[in-house]
């Protein structure tokens, strides 16, 4: 059973010391591929060099390249030339994370606004999928989403967390869904147990976002409470049990839709 992780941030200082170990337990519980999510011009440059570094097959690791809204407000004039430059590396297989955060708000919205219809834009001209962010902002996703979407090959929004309302938004758009350790949280994540039933095979993509979102089902827990790519299997767990398929199943349509989406190599 093979698992694709379709956002991991491994350039994530709690990783630094341990990185070939946490790879190889990942290997070892089925996650055959990552992609290693860029979020500012710097780390989307580390998240290349660490695949490269650490992948020398050139089958495993993959990145993105993009600016996260939270740094909305550092792009400048020099940021859209080195994004496009990383971007046409072999091992940077999407535009992004990008988006619009109306949760925390670090950068201005307007900002945000303007910097996503810079990727938006990045990706049209280079025919490449988009990584996408979005809390407390579907709506306005939608709408700049929608000035773009024929043009765009293919957008993902990562590590849904809403309701059904902008599930059903994005779907209409013909969007892909992200879904990760959130629907294992109790407190705050049962909400996505009916809603995974309505995203229909070849759009629905499984994630750990490591170091974040450890699965709070997961037993035993990890003493250093960090998450990271070795238990995706508890997501495809909890995902196949409120889908009604097994996880055999799960793993099957979600890695090739993963595999499609990123345009990834087979793995043997």
């Amino acid at each position: 059973m093979q698992l694709i992780d379709i956002g991991v941030n491994l350039t994530n200082a709690s990783f630094a010391q341990h990185l070939p170990e946490i790879i190889e337990r990942a290997e070892a519980a089925g996650v055959c591929q990552m992609m290693v999510t860029g979020t500012s011009v710097q780390g989307s440059e580390h998240a290349l060099e660490l695949c490269q570094q650490h992948d020398e097959t050139g089958l495993r690791l993959f990145s993105t390249a993009g600016i996260h809204p939270h740094c909305a407000s550092d792009w400048n004039a020099d940021t859209a030339q080195r994004l496009r430059a990383l971007l046409k590396e072999e091992r940077v297989r999407a535009v992004g994370e990008c988006g619009l955060d109306f949760n925390r708000d670090f950068s201005p919205r307007p900002q945000q606004e303007k910097v996503l219809e810079e990727h938006l834009a990045l990706a049209v001209d280079l025919q490449m999928p988009v990584f996408l962010h979005e809390r407390d902002a579907s709506q306005r996703l939608l709408e700049i989403l929608a000035d773009f979407r024929d043009r765009l090959p293919a957008a993902v929004v990562h590590c849904f967390t809403g309701e059904q309302r902008a599930l059903f938004g994005y779907l209409d758009l013909d969007l892909h869904i992200g879904i990760t350790g959130w629907i294992c949280d109790e407190r705050r994540g049962t909400h996505l147990h009916p809603l995974v039933r309505n995203i229909p095979q070849g759009r629905l993509l499984l994630e750990s976002d490591a170091p974040y979102l450890l699965p709070r089902t997961l037993r035993p827990k990890p003493k250093n409470g960090r998450n990271e790519p070795a238990f995706l299997p508890e997501v495809l767990r909890e995902v196949a049990l409120h889908r009604g398929e097994s996880p055999e199943q799960l793993a099957a349509h979600t890695t090739a839709c993963a595999r499609a989406f990123f345009n990834l190599p087979e793995i043997a």
